[in-house]
């Protein structure tokens, strides 16, 4: 029988995705495990981040700043986050949205791009639906098309790509789902103290 991992088999440095209740990552021998994500290592691993990104003000600034988002990794399934997300972005904001998937035709009505170079405009934000492993090659798409920022969405963690897309000159942001803070900024959700965190469901203006 395999033992429970301890503080010391685990990799902090190495990418971490949480799925529901589930936090994947990487030990030290190179295999991975999967966690509770109500357990101490799972909140230890979480605790060891060093890079945090935008403040809430700066995230608020960028999603007001945008015009268009692209999303990469974009499913035609309703019963993908990706989905509800391009719906809630179609329906709720002003925002251009773009689909980004090799493997479909149609997404929500529209065209999907096979990839960000088929995009028919360089989008203000790309915002990404892939597994923590496949963000750096992502970064490199994005850097390669242009786009300024990178939004990975909420569960998807991966620090090496965060700080390779900043030395690069992108603004990331990582680990946050885009549909959550443009509600809490645009009237759906008040983000009541930006450095608290404390949401309510008061409304206010734009």
């Amino acid at each position: 029988m395999t033992s429970a991992p301890t503080p010391a088999d685990l990799d902090p440095a190495a990418p971490t995705t949480t799925v529901g209740d589930t936090v994947t990552t990487q030990l030290t021998n190179g295999l991975t495990c999967e966690l509770p994500a109500s357990s101490p290592l799972a909140r230890l691993l979480k605790s060891q981040r060093t890079w945090v990104g935008p403040s809430a003000r700066e995230r608020q600034a960028i999603l007001r700043g945008a015009s268009s988002v692209a999303i990469v990794g974009a499913s035609p399934n309703p019963a993908r986050s990706s989905y509800f997300v391009g719906t809630y972005l179609q329906q709720s904001s002003d925002l251009r949205v773009y689909f980004v998937n090799p493997n479909a035709d149609t997404i929500l009505g529209q065209k999907a791009y096979p990839d960000l170079a088929s995009l028919p405009e360089v989008p203000d934000i790309v915002d990404v639906f892939r597994k923590a492993s496949d963000i750096p090659s992502v970064v490199d798409d994005v850097l390669a098309s242009g786009a300024t920022t990178i939004w990975v969405q909420l569960g998807i963690y991966n620090e090496e790509a965060a700080r390779y897309g900043e030395a690069h000159g992108l603004t990331v942001v990582m680990d946050r789902c885009i549909k959550v803070e443009h509600a809490r900024f645009h009237g759906g959700l008040n983000l009541m103290g930006f450095d608290t965190g404390v949401i309510s469901a008061k409304k206010t203006g734009r």
